[in-house]
């Protein structure tokens, strides 16, 4: 029993799940409170929510890809939202959805190309002789997938809502929600089942 405890406690550290789910928050917090009449409010709501959560880390320098993308995306839909004529902004107020789930996709997806953006969370937890490992890297690069594939999978599930209005709180509520929680599960077991496959 001892040693499957010590064999179990580390395996969620290193992945940092934790980090990464609250980065998530600003971005579903905008997907729940985001309509045509509320976008505004969704996205002042994300911003200052992507502030608390990151702004100590942003003050000690500590950059995460999904963190400044979050501040940088929500400021601006909030200075459009105040700044420019509400008739010119109906794309927004009918894709903003679809667009943030799109970003969060091409961020997570575009990650991979250089840097996982789920390993910033993990070497933030893990000794840094493992960051350069096989199975590190590929833990990540899974993490970093699945992420991404569910982002993109909501963009299409949100736009096909706008697509076809009657079956909105399936698209935009039930769709969604079924991938996140698949891919929160997906985290956390993944990593523990991968470990125990190699090493």
């Amino acid at each position: 029993m001892a040693q499957q405890t010590a064999t179990k406690a580390p395996v969620r550290k290193p992945v940092g799940t934790g980090s990464v789910f609250l980065s998530f928050a600003p971005w579903i917090i905008f997907g729940v409170v985001a309509s045509p009449s509320t976008w505004e409010y969704a996205a002042l709501a994300a911003l200052i929510a992507s502030i608390v959560l990151s702004g100590q880390d942003l003050l000690r320098g500590r950059l995460r890809l999904l963190d400044v993308t979050g501040i940088v995306f929500f400021a601006v839909l909030s200075v459009l939202g105040l700044a420019v004529v509400r008739g010119q902004l109906l794309w927004v107020e009918t894709y903003a959805q679809v667009i943030s789930n799109g970003l969060v996709a091409v961020v997570a997806l575009g990650s991979l190309l250089a840097d996982p953006f789920t390993a910033q969370y993990a070497r933030e937890s893990s000794p840094r002789e493992v960051w350069d490992s096989p199975v590190f890297r590929h833990i990540n690069r899974v993490l970093t997938t699945v992420w991404g594939a569910a982002f993109a999978l909501m963009t299409v599930s949100t736009w096909l809502a706008i697509r076809f209005p009657s079956q909105d709180d399936w698209f935009n509520w039930v769709v969604p929600i079924a991938l996140l929680v698949g891919a929160v599960k997906f985290t956390h077991r993944y990593p523990e089942r991968y470990k125990a496959r190699v090493l």
